[in-house]
This record gives C-alpha cells, structure tokens and sequence, in this order.
C-alpha cells in the first residue's frame, strides 16, 4: 500500500457543540428523543438555546472530534467539513488547525451560518442531541481535495453527514479517489435513525465503497435486522473487510471478514461524567492503530482508551494527552 503522511482524514459536519446539564423533564418539554440525534431548523435552534442550562461551547462535529484524537495520540489527521464565513467558522477553524489539524476548506459565503449541536447531557451521562447543520449541510464535490485524499491511509466518513444529498455525493468522490490510489476507507453509522431513514442508499454506499465498518450496538441492529450478536458477526463478515461494534460497557468486538472475532474490553473512566463523543474518540484510536499497522488487538485498545478518556468529563475533545496515556499503558 502507498505511503500516507495523514494517518486519518475526516469528512463530516464542521459543528460547534454547546453542551450543557439538563434533566429528564427538560427532553420531554421539547420533545428531544434521549439518547439521540435530529435534525432542526434554525428557529427550533434558537428556541431550545434559550431555554438551556448554562453551557459550554466548543468546537465538535463527530469526525471532526476523531481527528481531534488521533492528533492527540501524536497522529497527523486531516479534515473536510463546511463552515460558514462567520465568527463560529473561524473559531471552528482555528481550534482544529492549532492541535495540529490540516484543515483548509473554503468557508461558505452568502449561505446558513457555521452549524451548531445543542447537547443536554442527563445525570445518567446520556447525550440527546438537536443539530442545526447550517452551513455544514453544504459540504460538496467541491472540497474535496484530491491531493489531500491521495495522502491519507485511512478516508473516515461520518454518518450524520450522509443524510443531506449534497454532502453524500462528496463522499462517493473521495471514496472513488481514495480507492484509486490503493487508501482505505471507513464509515461511522453515527445513529440508528439515520440508518433507518437512509437504510438502502447506506449500504449501497458501504457495499460499493467502504472497507471499515464502524457501529455501535443499536446502529449494527439497525443495519442488519437483528439485536442478535452471533447474526450480526455473520452478516458483518459478509458485508465489510473489517467491523468494529462498540458495547457500552461491554466493549467491543472486530470482525474481520476472516479470521477470529476479537474481543476487547472496555477500559473504565475514573468518573463518567459525558457520553459525548465516546464513539469518536473509539474511532480515532482504532482507526490510527490500524493506519499504524498495528494489530486488531492494539488498535481496539487504543479506541477503548480514547473512549474512556472522552468520558471522563464534559465535552468531545481530549483533556489531556492520549499519546501520554498510551505509552503510560504500553500502547505506544
């Protein structure tokens, strides 16, 4: 395979998330499925803004928080996502390239302004989440950078993003870059509700174009119709070269299309405090161990890891050094 000098490169929703406590109540109010994710217009992002508990803002997006990872673990990640010419925007772009991010799409003119996920995190630690995409939603053909694709070992496309037509025949571009110069591909499901709304053109994307499969318990039954974890594995075998499903509290397991299944154990936070982002940071280390050739073992480590780090306080981003908590443990 060609050499990369980006381990990662993203391509999702450029977001600022605003995270804030709330209660049970406050879902039911506005009418927020716990646990998930919708889509709002921009009035309804105004009105649930209003109305939240005091919050903290700052720079998200699911793929986006990944490469924010994997620069934490001492990788070089890129990203591609659309942020408006706004004060969000830039603030979008400076927190990504400052911890090393390469990231340099043409921000939007005259459109939607730079997106925003309203996040209420409950005392159980769920995260229910109402996105308004704005300008993220415009993410085109059109940035993609195919000297940049050409660089990455690994292209990680976010689910979240593939709802909205436009964005989704970017990922198709990138992949068919990707794919030409001999570069993987993976795909994170993000929510079972967007898996069931775009069930068929989802795996007409990754039967086409996607190696790694990534997913967790409830968007894997999504996917292939059942809850059951041995149906799963069967049909995940025959589906993608690798998947990795994430268990909660029960870690995960990776399926390689052959060979053993295996099966990696969750590495417990010292608080849990946010769920916010546990899949991401799963994704990073995984994703960078295998851009590092290291073993399905290892690079499910290093995700349950990130994972547990991410937890571990409120917000998407790492708040101390993965590379320092890897070698601490022997990862790196």
């Amino acid at each position: 395979m060609p050499q990369s000098d980006l381990d990662v490169i993203g391509v999702g929703n450029a977001v600022v998330d605003v995270i804030a406590k709330a209660e049970d109540a406050f879902l039911k109010t506005h009418d927020i499925p716990k646990g998930g994710m919708i889509l709002i217009d921009e009035d309804r992002a105004r009105e649930i803004y209003a109305d939240m508990a005091a919050a903290v803002e700052i720079s998200g997006g699911s793929a986006a928080n990944s490469t924010a990872c994997v620069a934490s673990l001492g990788g070089r990640a890129g990203f591609v996502g659309k942020v408006a010419d706004d004060t969000l925007g830039e603030i979008f772009r400076h927190d990504l390239n400052a911890i090393g991010v390469e990231y340099d799409v043409t921000p939007l003119e005259g459109g939607p302004g730079t997106g925003r996920c309203l996040i209420n995190v409950t005392p159980d630690a769920q995260r229910s989440m109402t996105t308004f995409l704005g300008a993220a939603g415009h993410a085109s053909i059109a940035d993609i950078d195919a000297d940049q694709i050409r660089r990455g070992a690994i292209i990680f496309f976010e689910g979240y993003l593939f709802e909205p037509q436009t964005p989704r025949k970017a990922f198709y571009k990138a992949a068919e870059i990707a794919h030409a110069h001999d570069k993987r591909t993976a795909i994170t499901l993000s929510d079972s509700g967007c898996v069931e709304r775009e069930f068929d053109a989802f795996n007409a994307f990754i039967d086409q174009h996607v190696d790694i499969l990534l997913a967790n318990e409830h968007e894997a039954a999504a996917l292939f119709g059942s809850d059951d974890l041995d149906i799963i594995i069967e049909k995940a075998r025959a589906k993608c070269a690798l998947t990795a499903i994430t268990r909660s509290e029960k870690g995960s397991v990776l399926i390689p299309r052959e060979g053993d299944v295996v099966t990696v154990d969750v590495v417990p936070p010292v608080k849990l405090e946010d769920t916010t982002g546990a899949g991401d940071a799963y994704a990073a280390g995984f994703l960078f161990g295998l851009a590092r050739g290291f073993t399905l073992e290892r690079a499910g480590a290093l995700g349950s890891l990130a994972a547990s780090e991410i937890i571990s306080h409120f917000g998407a981003r790492p708040s101390r050094s993965l590379a320092e908590m890897a070698r601490e443990t022997g990862l790196l």
